[in-house]
């Protein structure tokens, strides 16, 4: 039982570290380009189970502008290569929408967006994502939470987020 502890706390330090140094390079690359934040997207996570190396994890996501309604709605994707060990019952993720100009059109969100994963859940549990992307890779997620989530999990690696516009 040691042993599985002390890999799994391996695991966790090494996803703080990976994601610490992918916020900070996506968060310079946003200054650079002189992003603004324009939103915030929330999404709760369906049910899922990890399948060692690689995780999939569907979600129904909301974007709300800055000041502007409605509300736009997405259904969206998660998937992770790398450690994906465990079952989570769901959850939910937010995050801060950062893009180059301000008032993005209805599903402009839609597309892929590439970026870091760490998640580790006992019960209850939390993890980071922090994704690049969208039409053109133009938009940034920041996580401004994290993940919360009811599982028995460890997940760390790489991942694809896809987001599809509902009308």
């Amino acid at each position: 039982m040691s042993i599985l502890f002390r890999g799994l706390t391996r695991t966790a330090l090494l996803a703080c570290a990976v994601l610490g140094l992918t916020s900070v390079a996506t968060r310079t690359q946003a200054q650079q380009a002189n992003w603004t934040q324009v939103g915030m997207l929330s999404c709760r996570l369906n049910p899922s189970i990890g399948f060692i190396v690689f995780g999939h994890q569907s979600m129904e996501c909301r974007f709300t502008q800055n000041g502007r309604f409605p509300t736009q709605v997405y259904e969206g994707a998660l998937n992770t290569v790398g450690i994906d060990i465990g079952i989570s019952a769901g959850g939910v993720l937010g995050w801060a929408v950062l893009a180059p100009t301000a008032g993005p059109p209805p599903g402009a969100l839609a597309g892929e967006y590439l970026g870091a994963t760490g998640e580790i859940g006992l019960g209850l549990g939390a993890g980071v994502n922090v994704l690049i992307g969208g039409s053109g890779r133009s938009f940034a997620l920041q996580p401004v939470s994290l993940e919360g989530s009811v599982a028995v999990n460890v997940t760390l690696g790489l991942s694809g987020l896809q987001l599809r516009a509902v009308y």
